[in-house]
């Protein structure tokens, strides 16, 4: 006799066609977790892109204007033509006698001044270098963009000694003058250095750019490369350039250029602006270490010019002085905080794991 199934009034079979219905999703569940992870492995794979390099060219030379020409000369080839102009042509002071009187009942007075020379100039020979026309032939812009910077308020305010440095006939000529020369270190000291290295990197992007000097750079024009290097050192010649010497507080870089019994003490000056020290023989004393403790504070930057040059440079200074009179090491490097192309900024390798997990655990509730 066969038992007849009983049918409670709530019970349902379990029907396949439910079972069936579920395993398409399931699969969709696993094929979407797969591709995923696969996506997110090739993401965590992505080598950082390389950093781009320059190969930096060192010219130890000078412009220097001669015949009302731009030429590049050894300092030492400088110093010399300058000695010998300065003997040929005597030098001249003109003395203003100007008369002030003062008229009273009982007597009247009369004053004599002197008013100071005026201040040397950037650029001040004239730009006649030759610059690239534009590619329908007009008047390169480059000369243009020159003249309406060193005309800028803002420029003068800066008045910036690495400028000076490069490229300034006045400057040469106020460095046999000790007054001058304190003068001109007085009128850049001045200046507010934050202010001013902003400025002037701002200045020195706009110099390269397209519209204004940018082929002439890449042709590399003397006077071009020479006034972007100088905007960009701004900073590491300006704090080297207004340290005093505490004993007599003169200029350092005064005191070593009017220094007629070693005149080449002055090429320290000059390696900000990716010179080399050549045969320079400093003096040592504390002005030599406290310029050196600029520069070697600015190698943190390893895009300035003076991190290619300052190694060299402090172990010649510690030949002539002695071990350990300056440091020879470059400061710790200053890392930028952009992140590479092709990588988050603080993204590791379990982000990748976690970020798929997460998503094939919430696939389900969402199919």
């Amino acid at each position: 006799m066969m038992a007849s199934a009983i049918l409670l009034p709530n019970h349902r079979v379990p029907s396949r066609t439910s079972r069936s219905a579920r395993q398409p999703r399931m699969r969709w569940t696993a094929i979407l977790s797969f591709f995923v992870c696969m996506i997110c492995h090739s993401l965590a794979t992505i080598p950082d892109a390389p950093e781009p390099a320059e190969v930096l060219e060192i010219d130890p030379r000078v412009p220097f204007q001669e015949d009302r020409k731009w030429v590049m000369l050894p300092r030492e080839d400088i110093d010399l033509r300058i000695k010998k102009r300065a003997e040929t042509t005597p030098s001249v002071t003109t003395t203003f006698e100007i008369a002030l009187q003062t008229v009273t009942q009982s007597s009247s007075r009369t004053t004599s001044t002197t008013p100071s020379s005026p201040l040397p100039s950037p650029l001040d020979g004239g730009l006649s270098a030759n610059f690239t026309p534009t590619a329908d032939g007009q008047i390169s812009p480059c000369p243009a963009f020159i003249n309406s910077f060193l005309t800028d308020a803002r420029f003068k305010q800066c008045y910036p000694l690495s400028l000076l440095l490069y490229g300034s006939t006045s400057f040469f000529q106020a460095q046999r003058s000790l007054v001058s020369l304190t003068q001109a270190l007085d009128a850049t000291c001045a200046a507010n250095t934050t202010f001013c290295n902003t400025y002037l990197n701002d200045l020195a992007r706009n110099l390269t750019s397209t519209e204004h000097c940018g082929q002439d750079y890449k042709l590399d024009n003397a006077v071009v490369k020479q006034a972007y290097m100088a905007m960009v050192s701004y900073a590491p010649v300006y704090g080297a350039g207004c340290l005093k010497d505490p004993q007599t507080s003169m200029y350092c870089f005064a005191k070593a250029a009017t220094n007629r019994t070693s005149p080449t003490g002055v090429y320290l000056y000059y390696l900000p602006l990716n010179m080399t020290l050549n045969n320079g023989v400093p003096a040592c004393d504390s002005c030599v270490q406290q310029t050196m403790n600029v520069y070697q504070a600015a190698t943190a930057n390893r895009k300035q010019a003076i991190a290619y040059q300052y190694s060299t440079a402090a172990k010649q200074v510690n030949t002539l002085c002695g071990p350990g009179f300056v440091n020879e090491s470059l400061a710790a490097e200053i890392l930028t905080n952009a992140a590479p192309l092709g990588r988050a900024v603080g993204a590791s390798a379990w982000q990748y794991v976690t970020l798929p997990l997460l998503i094939a655990t919430a696939i389900p509730w969402l199919l």
